[in-house]
């Protein structure tokens, strides 16, 4: 049985997981909108990954004879000034979210609850891959701020993003 300090941590980042979601959604639409196809994709695949994480969170909660809470999410931000805000706001959330996950696995450990400990290493990991995509993305953006389909062009010579792609180490997720 999970550590109660720790289920209600997890309860808190499973909201902001969903939020992350809606906030990358919220980019994905505004992208499309502005005919930016490629970091439309993008933010629309990060947006289910996120929703993803959630639905693993959930999942381990429920495996661990829990009923989880299923939060509602705050209003994401909409309308955004340039390209580049949306990967700088992405960026932040991130670095964020790897400061959230990592103080999750401190409560675990602090609580000896060692299942659960292992059980944010697989977020970890995930985290340093995201804030690792953002801040290059964010990097190029900057650079090439007078010419933003430049960055749609370097999207897809170098495959940024690609998807879920299936990981035989990921935790199961709700519903799967």
């Amino acid at each position: 049985m999970p550590a109660e300090r720790f289920v209600e941590a997890l309860n808190l980042q499973i909201a902001r997981e969903l939020g992350a979601s809606q906030q990358y959604l919220a980019a994905a639409v505004w992208y499309e909108h502005e005919s930016f196809p490629r970091l439309a994709k993008l933010f629309y695949d990060q947006a289910l990954e996120e929703r993803q994480h959630a639905l693993m969170m959930l999942k381990y909660l429920l495996d661990s004879e829990l009923l989880p809470e299923v939060p509602g999410v705050g209003e994401p931000r909409r309308v955004f000034g340039d390209f580049v805000e949306p990967v700088r706001i992405a960026l932040e959330q991130e670095r964020k979210v790897t400061e959230q996950i990592s103080q999750l696995t401190a409560i675990a450990r602090e609580e000896s609850d060692f299942v659960s400990e292992q059980f944010t290493h697989w977020f970890l990991r995930e985290q340093v891959e995201e804030v690792d995509l953002f801040s290059t993305l964010l990097d190029v953006a900057e650079r090439v701020r007078e010419r933003p389909m430049d960055l749609e062009d370097h999207i897809a010579r170098e495959g940024v993003g690609g998807g879920e792609t299936t990981d035989p180490t990921a935790p199961p997720a709700a519903g799967g």
